[in-house]
């Protein structure tokens, strides 16, 4: 093929002015298979992030444990999932023959990762296996290098929410320096599939808003990355994304999903120190799960690429309980 690129991938490496070199490189890089180097990986992870879409097709990221070996590769172009998603995870609702995932296999303590996305070919009480429909590598970038340690799963007690986040689940998001972000690509008919990519950042370098009308607006900043464009593409596409935070120290958990904006130039994006653009998501569901995974982690080794990056301005007041600081004017784009 040409290239494996959709519309909406072609349209912002126009915008950023490489779409000329991305054709040839995109068509190396992005496989129908998954390398041996790939399958090794997967096998040694103890997680393992999903993107899916529910019945509305708006994304949901989440996230998978189990001992080193639940994921394994049986043949270059299927991977198997000895595991199933608890009951609060949206995730659980969506898992059926044919559904299509994106799967995000990274260890902390190398930095390294690789993205498959496919199709569940089979399903059964133990977990579910996925055909291989991309496979490739993402660079090390921004990731934050932990330790991961295993604890006893307990029973998540789940909290389902519209447009607000609950106050904890909020406090989470203001100290994150790790999110992922679930996007769908164009449905078609025929290639619209789900996937999940990393986003990383210094604490504090996602912000919590409340927007005039009500509701939470989470806003973030996109780096240089490898031009690919795979998540903004999905974006500029079909604008909604899902976002999973967790609590290295205590295990919570927070999903949600919405509608997603990129905003390329302006006083957001001349704000933050290392930001090309800006990724807004106006929150509309979500889920908070405290202590829901079966894993703590170490302190974080700070992603060196960081370094040059900044984080937004300090807000913090306890006398705003919902963006954290003095009054604020509406965000751009706000309605």
């Amino acid at each position: 093929m040409e290239h494996p690129f959709h519309p909406g991938e072609l349209a912002l490496q126009e915008r950023a002015g490489v779409r000329a070199q991305m054709a040839p490189l995109g068509a190396r890089m992005i496989r129908d298979h998954m390398p041996e180097q790939h399958r090794e990986l997967f096998g040694k992870l103890p997680t393992l992030l999903v993107g899916s879409l529910d019945a509305a097709r708006r994304p949901w990221a989440s996230l998978l444990a189990g001992r080193p070996g639940f994921v394994h590769s049986p043949d270059p172009r299927r991977l198997r999932v000895e595991a199933r998603p608890d009951a609060a995870d949206p995730l659980a609702g969506q898992l059926a023959p044919d559904t299509r995932l994106g799967l995000l296999g990274l260890e902390p303590t190398t930095r390294r990762r690789n993205r498959m996305n496919g199709r569940v070919i089979a399903l059964d009480a133990a977990g579910f296996t996925v055909a291989v429909e991309q496979s490739f590598g993402n660079c090390p970038q921004y990731i934050q290098a932990r330790e991961p340690a295993w604890v006893e799963r307990p029973v998540p007690v789940a909290q389902r929410f519209a447009a607000s986040l609950p106050d904890a689940g909020a406090a989470l998001v203001r100290r994150a320096d790790t999110l992922f972000i679930a996007s769908a690509a164009p449905d078609d008919g025929v290639a619209g599939g789900a996937d999940v990519s990393h986003r990383g950042g210094r604490p504090g370098f996602v912000r919590v808003q409340r927007l005039p009308g009500g509701g939470d607006r989470l806003s973030f900043p996109d780096f240089r990355g490898n031009n690919l464009f795979n998540t903004l593409g999905n974006l500029a596409a079909w604008p909604w994304a899902g976002l999973l935070f967790f609590d290295p120290d205590s295990g919570d958990r927070l999903q949600l999903t919405g509608r997603a904006t990129v905003e390329w130039d302006g006083a957001d994006v001349a704000g933050f120190a290392g930001a090309l653009r800006v990724v807004h998501v106006d929150v509309v569901d979500g889920v908070w799960s405290p202590a829901a995974l079966p894993l703590r982690w170490s302190a974080a080794a700070e992603a060196p690429q960081l370094a040059a990056t900044g984080t937004w301005p300090d807000l913090s007041d306890p006398s705003d309980s919902t963006a954290g600081g003095r009054p604020m004017e509406a965000p751009p784009g706000a309605t």
